[in-house]
């Protein structure tokens, strides 16, 4: 786990939508975000200049879900344990800061109606200074991202405004461009593989049905693992890393792999993201963003830009593994793998080589479909696998050098 963090999250159901307005008792805090005057630019500019911060503009629908976050509590530097990525943990443990979800709508202006997603952090008496310091990181990053450049990546979550409650909650409203992560289609889409298997002669009578959907799988893992690396390339170039990504921070506006032409994954669960601009990495790291600069250290990144270069590739060991849970989990049948087994079985059953985690994948029938799917081009994938989560950091390639990599045309043949 390279970021420090894993964030899960859980969809609950609930009584019909209904929206009501926010309550009379919020009030109006700007989470200390201070606007410039040349950050206001921009095709999509607007969306920081006109952040709406009054709460009167929303209306609040049904409870949705909620989310968790799984904290590395102590590390270890002795030289008897293996480093992986320049991370040694001893301990992992659930946070402090449970975040819950609701459906919303803007009520006023010129995007009333405009269907969003509300994410709440909880007041201080609950989350403590934590939760603060995430929400207002995470309304910072989105809303720099928002207004450096002339077009926004259409692969980052938008952030339409938000306020904070005499209480001391925290109410970020996103954009509403899909309820689901690529955790929920990792486990749908192994859960149906798991229902096709046991109706075993009873499915259709198509031979060909089998082939058909495994290669519209194949194309929708592509697609959204081509959205989340552009997504990523965006942040990196614009000196923002990510440090929580995983599958449950990849929203998706469908499931449906028949649909995967009109997949738009995008990246959400900035609270982690850090500021790599050389004018921030030369200020004393502490709060978030503090123990990914002790794992620089102890990886050997001491200077600016060898702490910047630490960054980048961290974000990219998170991807690897995000793609290695897209490679196995959907192509596996259900609770065969799940994402933390597979890590561990990377890192430390294999100390994170491939060409032996797959002669032991290859060795289970299990996991035929996965192998498979990483040979495409004479093993192409089990090399880029390789290359994203290359245990020194300075050997890993950019999210720009990963998409261009031969493994996404040949997975597609």
């Amino acid at each position: 786990m390279a970021a420090g963090c894993i964030t899960t999250c859980t969809l609950s159901p609930h009584s019909p939508s209904s929206f009501t307005h926010t309550p009379s008792s919020v009030i109006i805090k700007s989470f200390n975000l201070k606007f410039q005057q040349n950050e206001k630019t921009g095709t999509h500019g607007r969306y920081r200049a006109s952040l709406i911060m009054n709460p009167e503009s929303f209306e609040v629908g049904r409870l949705i879900g909620s989310y968790g976050f799984m904290n590395v509590t102590s590390y270890d530097t002795s030289p008897q344990l293996q480093d992986v990525g320049g991370l040694k943990f001893q301990d992992v443990r659930e946070g402090d800061v449970q975040i819950r979800l609701y459906e919303g709508r803007v009520a006023q202006g010129p995007r009333k109606g405009t269907p969003i997603i509300f994410k709440v952090y909880p007041g201080k008496q609950i989350g403590g200074l934590e939760a603060d310091m995430m929400a207002s990181n995470e309304l910072k990053s989105h809303a720099f991202l928002q207004s450096c450049s002339q077009s926004i990546s259409k692969n980052i979550q938008i952030l339409l405004g938000g306020f904070e409650t005499k209480t001391g909650e925290q109410w970020l409203a996103f954009r509403n461009d899909g309820k689901y992560s690529a955790t929920d289609y990792a486990k749908a889409s192994s859960e149906k593989l798991s229902k096709n298997r046991a109706l075993g002669e009873q499915k259709s009578w198509n031979p060909f049905e089998e082939e058909s959907n495994m290669k519209r799988k194949r194309f929708f893992i592509i697609k959204l693992l081509q959205g989340v690396l552009s997504g990523l390339a965006y942040m990196h170039d614009h000196e923002r890393l990510h440090q929580s990504l995983g599958p449950s921070s990849v929203v998706l506006n469908t499931m449906v792999d028949k649909d995967a032409a009109y997949l738009v994954p995008r990246l959400r669960d900035l609270a982690f993201s850090v500021d790599i601009r050389f004018s921030s990495l030369e200020e004393n790291a502490y709060g978030l963003s503090e123990g990914l600069w002790r794992r620089a250290r102890s990886s050997g990144a001491y200077t600016t830009m060898e702490k910047r270069a630490f960054g980048i590739a961290d974000d990219i060991y998170g991807a690897g593994l995000l793609f290695a849970t897209l490679a196995f989990i959907p192509f596996c049948e259900a609770g065969i793998v799940d994402s933390l087994s597979l890590q561990r079985l990377l890192e430390t059953t294999f100390k994170l080589d491939l060409a032996a985690t797959r002669e032991y994948c290859l060795a289970d029938d299990r996991f035929l479909d996965a192998v498979k799917f990483l040979d495409s081009g004479d093993g192409a994938g089990w090399e880029l696998l390789q290359m994203m989560l290359n245990p020194d950091f300075r050997n890993r390639p950019i999210a720009e050098a990963v998409l261009k990599h031969r493994f996404f045309a040949a997975a597609l043949l």
